[in-house]
């Protein structure tokens, strides 16, 4: 049996009444190209049924068009917005999305990073703060640009996003001690992961402002956690009024063990989050919360990636990602004790 030949980007070209290199620029997304024609070679090469061949094509430039972009946890709801954020700027700038998670295991973090490596990665979002910070350097020892989130600054082809918890945290305890709250306590999250041990000194330094210390309770960023830390907090010689936690998800476990414990929320404690995922807003009350826009800042990671990629010095940068407050009804005034 003859075999068939696979359709060329010649092929496309000729049935368009276009040239090679007009394909190729519909192909790759980097120059301009008319509407009118982009759309002609788009309809050329599906009656062709033509797929370029990306393998060949990054062994002959020596890199790949994949964007790696590496997160902790999938399964955490904090990261489907960020995401799809990230793929969808991504595949409007001609690239595609090599994901890979780390469940905070060093070992299969270092396999992410050796992932990117092999597929040529030109550039690598690390949107998890637990990483050794060597790793970036194994990358830019490879030429691969990279963005890390609220890691030691920038380094050679390395850029920041720090997010501005600062903001968020002195809105929130502002916010609470209007209503009346002086009793705070405080859910936080893993103080060896950098975001978290962030949030907790912007909170504390907020309500130092006021002269006020939180009772501090050490979770784990979920809603067992949370859950625990409310028996801890039942047990002690003073219920706080306000509850702030390092994440939503740990503030539906509060809220749902203060609920079994008979106690309402808000009308004896206040409870408030920070993340601002989709379900803060369908629990039972809508929780309060400091957000951080998600999809803003996958777009933000691949905006600066694709800066660094543009220049040959790969400059790296600083960022700052705004943060704010979102009152919902699992806050109010503070309950007499």
């Amino acid at each position: 049996m003859k075999k068939t030949s696979m359709p060329t980007m010649g092929d496309v070209a000729k049935r368009c009444g276009v040239a090679a290199s007009t394909v190729s620029r519909v192909l790759s997304g980097t120059k301009f190209v008319a509407p009118e024609t982009r759309a002609l070679v788009m309809r050329a090469m599906e009656e062709l049924n033509f797929h370029r061949d990306s393998h060949a094509r990054r062994l002959a430039r020596g890199r790949s068009d994949f964007l790696g972009l590496i997160i902790s946890n999938i399964e955490n709801p904090f990261y489907p917005g960020l995401i799809k954020a990230f793929e969808t700027a991504a595949l409007e700038r001609g690239f595609e999305v090599l994901l890979c998670t780390t469940n905070y295991d060093p070992a299969r973090t270092a396999q992410a990073f050796r992932r990117m490596i092999e597929n040529k990665s030109p550039g690598v979002a690390v949107m998890t703060s637990r990483v050794d910070s060597g790793m970036a350097l194994k990358l830019a020892e490879r030429g691969v640009a990279s963005v890390f989130l609220d890691s030691d600054g920038v380094g050679p082809l390395k850029s920041n996003i720090c997010i501005d918890y600062a903001k968020g945290a002195g809105e929130a305890v502002r916010y609470l001690h209007m209503l009346g709250h002086r009793r705070f306590a405080l859910v936080a999250g893993p103080q060896d992961r950098p975001s978290h041990a962030a949030f907790r000194r912007a909170v504390e330094v907020a309500l130092r402002g006021f002269g006020l210390k939180p009772i501090l309770v050490e979770g784990n960023n979920d809603a067992e956690s949370g859950a625990e830390a409310v028996t801890r907090l039942l047990t002690g010689t003073e219920l706080p009024t306000a509850v702030l936690c390092s994440n939503d998800v740990t503030a539906l476990g509060v809220i749902h063990a203060f609920h079994r414990s008979g106690l309402r929320v808000p009308a004896d404690v206040s409870v408030m989050g920070a993340d601002d995922i989709p379900f803060a807003a369908l629990a039972q009350p809508p929780l309060t919360t400091v957000r951080i826009p998600r999809e803003r800042l996958g777009v933000l990671a691949l905006e600066i990636l694709r800066e660094m990629l543009a220049t040959p010095a790969k400059r790296p940068r600083e960022a700052l990602l705004p943060t704010d407050l979102v009152i919902r009804e699992s806050t109010g005034p503070a309950a007499p004790r």
